[in-house]
């Protein structure tokens, strides 16, 4: 008797052992699953915080001399400001999480919504860095500052809410609006619409109120400063769009081996169609490149490589036609032509998701041409509106344009009081 209640107690201790080990190896295993994602989103907001540097450079390259400081400057102060401003406002609107409390409870595990703030505010900080390009050289520092802030605290949460975020059931739910009418929910992987298309249609109000820079429209044109910072630029943007396009998958485990390759295809569409268009133009090569890029970011997760390289090659060819219309023709005096590549691409990316996603044409599915049409224009329509009404209010208020001697001298000697190169002043 005595042995057999040993021999019981043994096998119960054993399993306890066993289901003890069971437990604790779904604990490692699920720990291992969320710093792999951490580490993996972490690198994505690493690369969209290099694109930044991209944008500085490509301001840099296409402003001339006496403009360069305060290109540089803009863009890591609205770093800066979109940081705090969209960790009080931005980030709890668009996705009802609040940062500001323990840390313990906010955190998560291994502080993944620390870095998953970190990798949205790449997305949110690039609206006031696309309007920067265009608004060079006149603009005033702190009034641009201040409608940057509106952008990211107010305007651009309130579409990502409302396509990525806590609203988005309209929109992207099975059972919304969107999907019921159409078929199928709204698509924008990595953001042509939702960010690039803000960012543009922002812009163009701002450009329009602002008004053409002194001697623009001259018998001597404007020239760029710089080919090689241009250039510079463009490249760094390039690879830190890896990371905007691939990690926006969010999860280490839904990482996507095709969205890499639509990215590359687009990209290449997009420079050669620049370039036979443009005739080998230097700016337009690097240029249409990103325009390639910009448009991919919707269906890069959908798309047949081909495909890819279609929307890239249709955007870079866009954005040349579109920005010698803009600024030939219609005299808007977009300096880095942000609203054909951001703006225009941006649109014809999130409607291309409709066409090239179509499985008739290679993609997988799951999208609606009426759907994406739709919200994509919406969106555009919602961030111009804003944009008038944001420049509108600063110039009727504060003004938006630095006075005639300002500059005439230059931004950086107005703003910041130092030149680009201070020992050639020497």
């Amino acid at each position: 008797m005595l042995k057999n209640t040993r021999i019981v107690s043994f096998c119960l201790f054993f399993f306890t052992l066993l289901n003890l080990s069971a437990e604790d190896g779904e604990s490692a295993s699920s720990a291992l699953a969320s710093s792999s994602d951490a580490f993996f989103i972490l690198i994505g907001a690493v690369l969209i915080l290099s694109m930044h540097a991209g944008f500085a450079f490509l301001e840099v390259g296409s402003v001339r001399h006496k403009n360069q400081v305060n290109a540089l400057n803009k863009i890591i102060c609205e770093w800066g400001f979109s940081t705090l401003i969209y960790f009080f406002v931005g980030y709890p609107l668009a996705r009802g999480i609040f940062l500001t409390g323990d840390v313990s409870e906010a955190g998560g595990v291994n502080g993944i919504e620390y870095i998953r703030f970190f990798l949205f505010l790449g997305f949110a900080a690039c609206i006031p860095a696309i309007i920067s390009g265009g608004v060079a050289e006149r603009a005033k520092f702190w009034t641009n500052s201040i409608a940057g802030i509106i952008f990211v605290g107010l305007v651009y949460p309130l579409i990502e809410g409302v396509t990525w975020g806590q609203f988005s059931d309209v929109f992207s739910s099975d059972t919304g609006w969107l999907a019921t009418t159409f078929g199928a929910t709204f698509h924008d992987f990595a953001g042509s619409a939702v960010v690039h298309g803000t960012g543009g249609w922002l812009a163009l109000p701002a450009v329009i109120l602002l008004g053409h820079r002194i001697k623009r429209y001259d018998s001597s044109s404007i020239k760029v400063s710089s080919i090689p910072f241009l250039a510079l630029g463009s490249w760094i943007l390039i690879v830190g769009w890896f990371g905007f396009n691939v990690m926006s998958a969010g999860a280490l485990v839904d990482i996507q081996g095709l969205v890499a390759i639509n990215s590359l295809m687009a990209m290449v569409g997009g420079t050669i169609a620049a370039l036979l268009l443009s005739k080998n133009d230097a700016g337009f090569v690097h240029n249409g490149a990103l325009a390639g890029l910009v448009a991919v970011c919707a269906g890069s997760d959908i798309y047949h490589p081909i495909g890819a390289l279609a929307v890239g090659a249709i955007a870079g060819a866009l954005f040349v036609v579109s920005f010698e219309i803009e600024t030939q023709k219609l005299k808007i005096d977009d300096v880095l032509g942000v609203w054909p590549l951001h703006g225009l691409c941006g649109l014809w990316g999130g409607i291309a998701a409709g066409i090239f996603g179509q499985q008739s044409l290679g993609g997988s599915g799951g999208v609606s041409f009426m759907g994406q049409l739709i919200v994509s224009v919406g969106i555009a329509a919602f961030a111009m509106i804003a944009g008038f009404v944001v420049y509108g209010a600063l110039k009727a208020t504060l003004g938006i344009r630095l006075d005639t001697q300002e500059e005439r001298i230059g931004s950086d000697l107005a703003i910041h009081h130092i030149e680009a190169n201070p020992e050639d002043a020497l």
